[in-house]
């Protein structure tokens, strides 16, 4: 297990939480400290939030939680949806590769395996995280199509766009699992349709699973909204 990976989400997980609001700095120290890590993993993930815009370079030096809307994240995702839908149109067009749904079918038994437990630990959350990420890579590198590829990490710097940063609040709540197998369950839909080559449903199924990450988005900052009222009803999601 990568510690960088496991740092790197349970940091977004306290931001989604409102434990840092907008404005706070973040000290790497204090962090480290928080989150029982040295400092070199939580440089490294402050680094890859920044570039997700979930942190912002401050004045003073450091980095600090930046400010935005749900409004942001929302289009954000939906842009997503639509840049990742073409994406398996194309290959579901052009045809799968014996390499490719190799390392598609890989990424579905390791999701399979991870979600067979009752509880999800933060290991094991970010363990998903990493196979997920590698799941949606691998069909849009599949794609072929460099301007779609440029597009979607032009897209990913927006506020919790890429696939896993979007990924359920980590909770004991089952409902929440529940919403993580049901997500799962897409990627072995959206799998077959590419093997049969069904460009439209494809389509329509990677377009859909964004939906997901759009139903968490709506209930974390509920939830936030209900334990923190006194804090700004800022911005924050998990879904898939």
């Amino acid at each position: 297990m990568n510690l960088q990976e496991t740092v790197l989400m349970q940091m977004r997980d306290l931001i989604l939480r409102g434990e840092f609001g907008p404005g706070q700095r973040l000290a790497e120290q204090q962090l480290a400290q928080r989150l029982g890590a040295s400092r070199t993993p939580v440089r490294a993930a402050l680094v890859t939030l920044e570039q997700e815009c979930l942190v912002q370079t401050s004045e003073s030096g450091g980095y600090q939680v930046r400010q935005f809307t749900p409004r942001e994240v929302a289009d954000a995702i939906a842009v997503r949806g639509h840049l990742e839908g073409m994406a398996a149109r194309l290959v579901a067009e052009h045809g799968v590769s014996r390499q490719l749904q190799l390392d598609l079918q890989s990424c579905l038994d390791e999701g399979d395996r991870l979600l067979n437990t009752k509880k999800l630990t933060h290991e094991i959350y970010a363990e998903y995280a990493a196979m997920n990420d590698r799941f949606h890579d691998g069909i849009l590198q599949a794609s072929g199509n460099s301007a779609l590829i440029r597009a979607v990490a032009l897209n990913n710097k927006l506020p919790f766009a890429p696939a896993s940063a979007t990924l359920p609040m980590l909770s004991t709540h089952v409902q929440d699992h529940d919403w993580m197998r049901y997500a799962h369950r897409q990627h072995h839909m959206l799998l077959e349709a590419l093997k049969r080559g069904e460009g439209a449903r494809s389509q329509a199924l990677a377009i859909e699973h964004t939906e997901v990450a759009q139903i968490n988005m709506r209930a974390a900052l509920a939830q936030r909204a209900q334990s923190a009222p006194q804090l700004p009803a800022i911005r924050l999601v998990v879904g898939g």
